[in-house]
């Protein structure tokens, strides 16, 4: 991976010093080389971690006839695919020069033949055009600024700022949406002015100065209802296979994240396969507390499948150390404890390896998260008029004890409005009418997510969180934690033909007689011990619950209620207040809540306080 950026302006040259603090900001995207090229109104910067064809394929590129200028951050995995069918006169051996090579013959729907994970700028000299392309799934992020001196844009929000020089300011429609998903939706992001490219989508910028933002692709409908399951596990096998293959494309080592979970121990098990004798890296993370600690079933798995398996220990006093750089590195606020842990998880891999794969996408792909068992709940519970089934979810919600966590999710949910807030609720630390009372007013109407359509309501569900929870939490921020430690992440799952197959499917083959998932795990049976197979689910955890009522206790209390702080500024001090005192009693566990305040609040500090300062002193 790499880290990008630019600029086209309305009028006059873009500004090289600008450009030079953009490359400065995402050299840790790319420690092996930086470069930046100024032309007129246009200009581009390119951080480089080298992956494929190592010596070679610099950036920014042009074509041979100069009529394309491209800086690219990712792979295309079928890049030597489509290179045979290119009349090109070559000078690499890299992927970027086939993207060039096929802009140059095809134009910008070319990108619609990559395979791969990707954000692409590209300028069409000809046509004096910026196209912004994002890839699929989102695995990688593109951000610009739109205004009227023109178009920045970077691989990360820190590079816009940095190349315009102007202290952030906050987007205060943006807060509802955070509460709501411990991330922004996109297009939007908690900073004003700065909007965040859709996944699958492709944006574009005439001599007009008009922008426009296009989806070139969007997962398939349903195609068969009657499929045979035996076959479809073959298939769902051969597919899987073929993914993992894919992303092994690469000129430097390559480890995996091995969990002990299902879908990161299915990935290396398949990936030793593929390699045969050669070595297999793997890496997993613990906190030192039985109650969520995987260690023991990822060197089960690292034992049955014969990985060199490494191991890293987080602590409490990591999460104060890291958190304000490893904020600044997200440019938003740390939306899962787990990312700190994730982080150090990278800087270990760094050590062995420049790439590793990962699970993401399993559970939105076939239907791995408990929620899906009671997707059919929902449209039940709305047989119930809204009022007073949320009335009765109130009343229930306040006496079920701390211990029942996750039946307090579900209550949540399956009391929620409309379908849509259903959605949106099983992953939400407030429900809409506590967010009001934080904030005070009601979301701007535009800001509202759609129901997504489907064949039923565990369809509508996977559609909802392939569109919503998977790019704008678990992708993003594996994307930062990664790259913090200049190391790059692919997740097969999420490769795009894996996809369209899987969201072919019928329900009933993700979720079956019960068993989530059941799909995968079918196919998971053919490599890992059943114990893998069948284990419940835990998830990447870290013991928040304990640390809020003793190390970070005081810390919790004085960021959010202190008088200088900015969430006890912009939403309700006093209900704040009650959180916390909630979670101190012991009666509720409100730990995920106390974690999106505290994120919030240090993102402040670190990215619009700290960064105005910084502003403010140069």
């Amino acid at each position: 991976m790499c880290g990008i950026g630019g600029v086209l302006t309305r009028r006059g040259p873009a500004s090289a010093s600008g450009l030079e603090r953009m490359t400065h900001s995402l050299r840790h995207r790319g420690p092996d080389e930086s470069s930046t090229w100024v032309e007129d109104r246009l200009g581009l910067t390119h951080t480089r971690l080298s992956i494929i064809d190592l010596a070679a394929s610099h950036q920014p590129m042009h074509a041979v006839d100069r009529s394309w200028s491209v800086v690219f951050n990712g792979e295309i995995f079928n890049y030597r695919e489509l290179r045979e069918d290119l009349d090109y006169p070559f000078r690499t051996e890299g992927d970027t020069e086939v993207l060039v090579a096929g802009l140059v013959r095809h134009g910008i729907r070319f990108v619609e033949r990559l395979r791969g994970q990707f954000s692409i700028a590209a300028y069409d000299h000809t046509g004096r055009t910026l196209h912004l392309v994002r890839d699929r799934l989102g695995v990688l992020p593109l951000y610009y600024r739109l205004d009227h001196r023109g178009i920045v844009f970077g691989s990360e929000i820190k590079a816009i700022h940095a190349y315009l020089a102007e202290p952030p300011e906050v987007d205060p429609d943006s807060l509802d949406g955070y509460l709501a998903g411990r991330s922004v939706p996109a297009p939007f992001t908690l900073f004003a002015g700065v909007s965040k490219l859709p996944p699958g989508h492709r944006a574009e910028i005439g001599e007009s100065g008009e922008l426009r933002v296009d989806r070139y692709w969007a997962p398939p409908s349903v195609r068969a209802t009657d499929l045979d399951p035996a076959t479809t596990v073959d298939e769902a096998d051969r597919r899987i296979r073929d993914a993992v293959q894919a992303a092994l494309v690469a000129d430097v080592p390559v480890g995996s994240y091995l969990s002990g979970g299902v879908d990161s121990s299915l990935i290396v098990a398949v990936m030793k396969e593929l390699r045969g004798t050669a070595p297999v890296d793997t890496f997993a993370a613990g906190f030192g507390d039985p109650r969520v600690d995987e260690l023991n079933w990822a060197q089960l798995v690292s034992d049955r499948v014969g990985t060199r398996h490494h191991q890293v220990e987080v602590r409490a006093e990591d999460f104060l150390a890291l958190w304000p750089s490893l904020t600044w590195h997200r440019d938003a606020p740390i939306s899962e404890p787990a990312d700190i842990a994730v982080f150090r998880l990278a800087q270990t891999a760094r050590q062995h390896v420049k790439v590793v794969l990962s699970g993401e996408g399993g559970d939105e792909l076939f239907g791995g998260y408990p929620k899906y068992r009671f997707a059919s709940w929902g449209g039940r519970a709305r047989w119930v008029p809204a009022g007073p089934r949320q009335a009765v979810g109130r009343f229930l919600e306040a006496r079920l004890p701390a211990s029942m966590g996750r039946h307090r999710i579900a209550l949540r949910a399956l009391t929620a409005g409309s379908e849509v807030n259903q959605l949106g609720t099983w992953f939400a630390p407030f429900t809409a009418a506590e967010r009001r009372e934080l904030i005070g007013r009601d979301p701007a109407p535009e800001r509202a997510r759609q129901l997504p359509d489907g064949t039923d309501e565990i369809d509508r569900m996977l559609r909802y969180d392939l569109a919503s929870w998977l790019p704008d939490n678990l992708l993003e921020r594996g994307d930062r934690m990664t790259m913090a430690a200049s190391l790059e992440l692919r997740p097969p799952l999420l490769d795009h033909r894996l996809v369209e197959f899987a969201f072919g499917l019928p329900s009933n083959l993700k979720v079956r007689r019960g068993v989530p998932k059941w799909l995968l795990k079918e196919v998971a049976r053919r490599y890992l011990p059943e114990e893998i197979v069948t284990r419940r689910k835990v998830g990447f955890r870290v013991p928040l619950d304990s640390w809020f009522r003793t190390g970070l206790r005081e810390t919790a209390r004085d960021r959010l209620t202190g008088p200088g702080s900015f969430v006890g500024s912009v939403l309700d001090r006093h209900a704040v207040s009650r959180l916390l005192d909630r979670h101190e009693g012991g009666g509720h566990d409100e730990e995920i809540r106390i974690w999106t305040l505290l994120s919030l609040e240090v993102w402040h500090e670190v990215c619009v306080d700290g960064w105005a300062k910084e502003w403010r002193a140069a």
